[in-house]
């Protein structure tokens, strides 16, 4: 079955007799993501998340409800569910959507539901490697123009989908707080670098792409299979210190200004729940290179793109004191990427390079093409130029202490339920 093929787990028609599940602007019973949630500091378990509950996986396993899947739903993580692969986590699905959707059920499944707020979440898989590209064009061509006006976006852009191997280990899940980093940068009038906090700390709105099944070392994914070794997506948010940033990335690029800490959103929602969101990828601009043969695949461009809407809010620590409400900064559309998710596994396995479940691949920031879509401070600002004034009166070129940035993003297309992604959020800590 295709990965764009819909079934009646995406039926509009389809309701869950989880009430909170109806009409719920993140999990009604068309997405069922994944996580893993605790309860009281005890043991991690794997759950689905269906409105304001979470069903939990593992009680459903030791009472009998998905044989076949017990030993993937009774660990700490998701990974084996990622590992699956499309035909198999399919019919999981189905049977999770009927336990759920049918009334008969509700007898032996209720006893199963949590509620959300009174449950901690964690990293829902075992990330082995983290790989973060480069491919929203805007951004590229947005903060190649501060840092290269006359040349902002470097030859092999529009041949290569450009990215950099991260650091698993500092990646957290949303509400860990992010510690503001220490590091060498260099003002642009002094003569040598100094080592402080960082004083234009940023965020990135990013998706991020959970490997399914992996690949054997030395082997490559073809363009026309990378769909099926993609289990699913969250959200990702991928600080930044722009200055160290500005003083490290020549000659081998980012290190320490990207490697302090990743923040992701926690329910890994699978790409059979996207696959009524699936849409052509826009078209090159005319005289821009098509992609190379390994690259191309017509399936890809006709459903590789995602119809997905990102947004970010800040909001600061007098703001949240006075009950005021995050701002909006940003919205933009996933469809703004140069390269397709597909061509960018596709290539990340090109040379041999193995990849396994649970790996995360980040997609880079995703900018639209107007102010209002710019999904970073740095963008926003105009490097730090043109400050944002917040309702409390305050102004923001970067992040401050106590500043909160929270993600979320919706998946909508005619005639279907649109699902979300969950909050990714973190407030800014001071450096020790």
């Amino acid at each position: 079955m295709a990965y764009w093929t819909t079934d009646e787990t995406h039926d509009p028609a389809r309701t869950s007799w989880v009430e909170s599940a109806q009409g719920h602007r993140d999990f009604p019973v068309q997405n069922l993501p994944y996580g893993v949630f605790s309860q009281n500091a005890g043991n991690r378990r794997v759950g689905v998340a269906i409105g304001e509950m979470i069903l939990d996986l593992s009680a459903c396993a030791q009472d009998q409800l998905l044989s076949g899947w017990e030993s993937m739903c009774l660990g700490n993580d998701v990974n084996e569910l990622l590992a699956l692969g499309g035909g198999d986590r399919r019919k999981l699905r189905h049977r999770i959507s009927a336990l759920l959707s049918d009334p008969g059920h509700r007898g032996q499944v209720e006893k199963h539901l949590v509620p959300a707020s009174k449950c901690a979440m964690h990293l829902p898989a075992r990330i082995g490697d983290y790989t973060d590209f480069y491919v929203g064009i805007h951004h590229a061509a947005n903060v190649g123009k501060l840092f290269r006006p006359d040349n902002p976006l470097l030859p092999n852009y529009k041949y290569v989908p450009v990215g950099y191997h991260g650091r698993a280990s500092s990646i957290r899940v949303s509400g860990v707080p992010v510690v503001r980093p220490r590091g060498q940068c260099k003002m642009p009038d002094a003569a040598e670098p100094i080592v402080a906090p960082t004083g234009r700390l940023d965020y990135e709105v990013e998706l991020g792409v959970w490997i399914g099944p992996g690949n054997a070392l030395g082997t490559n994914i073809p363009i026309g299979e990378a769909a099926d070794h993609i289990a699913g997506f969250c959200l990702l948010n991928d600080w930044s210190a722009r200055d160290f940033q500005t003083w490290e990335y020549q000659p081998l690029g980012p290190f320490l200004a990207k490697n302090f800490h990743s923040t992701i959103s926690p329910w890994v929602v699978t790409s059979e729940a996207l696959a009524p969101f699936r849409i052509a990828q826009p078209p090159r601009p005319e005289g821009d290179p098509q992609p190379l043969a390994y690259l191309a695949d017509n399936d890809d461009q006709a459903h590789g793109a995602l119809a997905i809407t990102l947004e970010a809010a800040l909001s600061t620590a007098s703001m949240r004191e006075a009950g005021m409400e995050a701002v909006r900064l940003s919205r933009a559309a996933a469809s703004n990427m140069y390269w397709t998710v597909n061509q960018v596994l596709a290539h990340h396995a090109s040379n041999g390079c193995n990849l396994s479940s649970g790996d995360l691949l980040g997609t880079g920031t995703i900018s639209a093409p107007v102010k209002d879509g710019y999904g970073s401070l740095l963008e926003l600002t105009n490097g730090g130029k043109e400050p944002i004034i917040m309702p409390s009166g305050e102004s923001r070129t970067f992040l401050e202490d106590g500043d909160e940035v929270s993600l979320r993003a919706v998946a909508a297309a005619p005639g279907f339920v649109p699902i979300g992604f969950g909050e990714c959020r973190a407030v800014v800590m001071p450096s020790p």
